[in-house]
């Protein structure tokens, strides 16, 4: 049977999809299968956001009318009926998951002390313990422990479980105190108010006004409203109330007012705005118009035909919701849960159990983990390209690395700021200028006096990113180096084998690929790199690659891969591999390898038993080496395709400090696992994993 929680609280507005979120996010990197389960929903005519929200989620795999028990009419025509029909089809939710988060009501239709009651009954019947969520915003901690005493008992009343409270939407200064007047009878953890959740988008306040986009890029409408202004007032006076995200209520008539706020909305230093909303039907004259357009700016301007204050009260009541496309909102929650919520202990109050698979989810939110853990500073060459900046907003959202972004710091800061995200704690730098070109190039060319190289001619080269960005790792102001998504991987690694070079003893720089099935984590080496290593470079790759298994957890089994097992083959290309199984064993004896070996052999225990019998990897690797690039990468995909495999890599080993290349197709989700991997890499330079062993 599946362990469930229920989520509910005593009134709206509390922020109860955060904690769901928060909740569901914990669950999916802990069990193999999540379900989420909406007992009753708005309507049946419009979709509810957050059970759409929450079936967004990576690892949730139900459809919408899967999760859904009655609307709100039903529970209106006969709550006993509806109750019933909520408990079947919660249990056909059930039967196909290991865990389910259940997300109360939000108080949109029914009275508030029968809804709480009803709430209860629900959870009681489903046999779910109840996570307990009231609203701490406008209110004294004595008063949100009069909410939580009243609401606990109701939900006893009707025999429902709580076991924790969740205080969200406090004051950021008074979270310790109000968790101390919740007192210690449940777990209470408090999370702070954060204004951006509650912000509206900018298409969000055209829909309420009843608005059409007149000018701007329609993408920008997903960016949050931060601010809400009207701008009826001469220019002059309204230039120093902007605020970075505000949306500019102002008539349609006044083409000077337009024209100021285009104009400091570009340039440096004012505030960068979200929008500019046009009132009262009316839109500038035909030159104006074109001037507008002449400037190429992409601020939505919207044109409304309601007037100032009608225009102004249907923006001020519009309220902002967490929902799955807007990434900032989802990296912010998940980031407030994360530092506020004390997850190992509310798994514990769930009794979920640990599954012996490992999913590729887990597998990522393991990453996320550990690198958070010992945070590392990671470089970002490419700061032009939108995808580096979203992954780069998730990862400082979600605390995963200290970042430096390369590129001019006013054009990179203003596209983010445009695209709605956070980079604020990111550093800066342009390669092209400063102290540090001057001094990189100085640097370089020392390192490279031996091939001729002169100061002017580096000043050249380190004004590169991909340069630019390897000095910095060389010098210790960076950790590690992520790049790629714009360059190609010799343009990425060129600097690497030049400036870091390899790991003493290693000859050869190679990568792995590692691939997330199903129920386990395999690492294939090299499947990126190396073309046709020789049997020395295949040895040096099979040990940097098991390296590089233990230090994300898998233990390292190695399959020396040829198209022949043990002694039943001749020719070049398996004595190739003969002879580099030798030199592991040689090499490193602490290492379970075997070799050759063929594929199936290696991975499936019952063609093991036939072939060899008496192996400890056979049917049981772990590391996958291939021969050569050819059959690696080809292998790599295959398994990726037909499999469902999701491929994490290439992982780049053998230097001495870390430098990891994109796919110039890569997601922003692959950019953000990439700077973990990194991170994770740079940790495990200051503290060797044991099967390293002596350079």
């Amino acid at each position: 049977m599946a362990r469930s929680i229920y989520i509910t609280s005593p009134e709206g507005d509390t922020g109860k999809s955060t904690v769901a979120l928060g909740v569901l996010d914990l669950l999916v990197r802990s069990v193999t299968r999540v379900g989420v389960f909406r007992p009753v929903a708005r309507s049946t005519d419009q979709r509810d956001y957050v059970l759409e929200l929450l079936l967004a989620h990576d690892g949730v795999d139900l459809t919408y009318e899967d999760c859904v028990g009655v609307t709100y009419e039903a529970v209106h025509e006969n709550p006993e009926e509806a109750l019933s029909r909520i408990v079947s089809r919660y249990h056909e939710v059930e039967r196909q998951c290991d865990a389910v988060v259940v997300v109360g009501t939000d108080y949109t239709d029914v009275a508030g002390p029968t809804e709480l009651s009803y709430n209860a009954r629900i959870a009681a019947n489903l046999g779910a313990p109840v996570l307990l969520v009231v609203r701490g915003a406008d209110r004294r901690p004595d008063e949100i422990r009069q909410i939580v005493d009243v609401s606990l008992g109701e939900l006893r009343q009707h025999h429902a479980e709580p076991v924790a409270v969740v205080a969200n939407r406090c004051r950021p200064e008074e979270l310790v105190t109000v968790r101390k007047a919740l007192g210690a009878e449940l777990p209470v953890w408090t999370l702070p108010e954060d204004q951006l959740l509650n912000a509206p988008t900018v298409g969000a306040l055209m829909e309420a006004v009843g608005g059409k986009l007149a000018a701007g890029d329609a993408e920008l409408l997903q960016r949050e409203a931060l601010d809400l202004l009207v701008g009826a007032m001469s220019i002059e006076h309204l230039l120093d109330k902007l605020t970075d995200g505000a949306v500019i209520i102002t008539p349609g008539d006044r083409s000077d007012v337009l024209l100021g706020l285009l104009m400091a909305h570009a340039a440096d230093g004012f505030p960068s705005l979200a929008g500019i909303i046009l009132n009262g039907g009316f839109y500038p004259p035909p030159p104006v118009a074109r001037l507008v357009n002449g400037l190429g700016q992409r601020l939505p301007i919207i044109r409304t035909d309601l007037g100032t204050f009608r225009s102004a009260s249907a923006a001020a009541a519009t309220r902002g919701r967490l929902t799955a496309d807007s990434q900032r909102k989802v990296d912010t929650a998940l980031a407030l849960f994360e530092k506020h919520v004390d997850g190992e202990r509310l798994l514990e109050l769930l009794d979920v159990a640990r599954p012996a698979v490992v999913t590729p989810l887990m597998f990522e939110y393991t990453l996320l983990d550990r690198a958070r853990g010992d945070r590392k500073h990671i470089v970002l060459p490419e700061g032009t390209d939108d995808r580096i900046l979203r992954a780069a907003s998730t990862l400082l959202q979600r605390e995963v690395a200290d970042l430096t972004i390369l590129g001019n710091e006013a054009s990179i800061r203003a596209r983010a700021t445009e695209l709605g995200l956070d980079i604020a704690a990111a550093e800066v730098i342009d390669p092209k200028d400063g102290e540090l070109h001057d001094r990189f190039a100085h640097e370089y060319a020392e390192l490279r006096k031996h091939k001729g190289m002169t100061v002017d001619r580096a000043r050249e080269i380190v004004g590169s990113v991909s340069y630019f960005g390897t000095m910095m790792v060389q010098l210790g102001l960076a950790d590690g180096m992520v790049s790629g998504a714009v360059h190609t991987t010799a343009h990425t690694i060129k600097p690497a084998f030049e400036i870091i070079k390899t790991t003493p003893g290693v000859s050869i720089v190679s990568s792995v690929f590692l691939m997330c099935l199903e129920d386990r984590v395999l690492v294939y080496g090299d499947a990126a790199v190396n073309p046709d290593p020789t049997a020395e470079q295949l040895a040096d790759i099979a040990i940097s690659s098991a390296q590089t298994a233990a230090q994300f957890g898998i233990e390292p089994r190695i399959a020396m891969l040829s198209y022949s097992t043990g002694e039943s083959g001749t020719g070049p290309d398996v004595e190739k591999v003969r002879t580099a199984t030798a030199l592991v064993r040689e090499r490193r004896p602490d290492l379970d390898v075997e070799g050759p070996i063929q594929y199936d052999a290696a991975v499936d225990a019952s063609v093991a038993k036939t072939k060899m019998p008496d192996s400890t990897v056979a049917g049981r690797a772990t590391v996958f080496i291939f021969p050569d690039l050819n059959t690696g990468n080809n292998t790599y995909k295959a398994v990726q395709r037909s499999a469902g495999a999701v491929a994490i890599g290439p992982v780049l080993q053998g230097l001495r400090k870390p430098v990891n290349d994109l796919s110039r197709g890569a997601l922003v989700q692959d950019i953000v696992n990439t700077v973990a991997i990194t991170a994770i890499q740079a940790q495990g330079l200051a503290h060797p994993t044991p099967t390293e062993g002596p350079a």
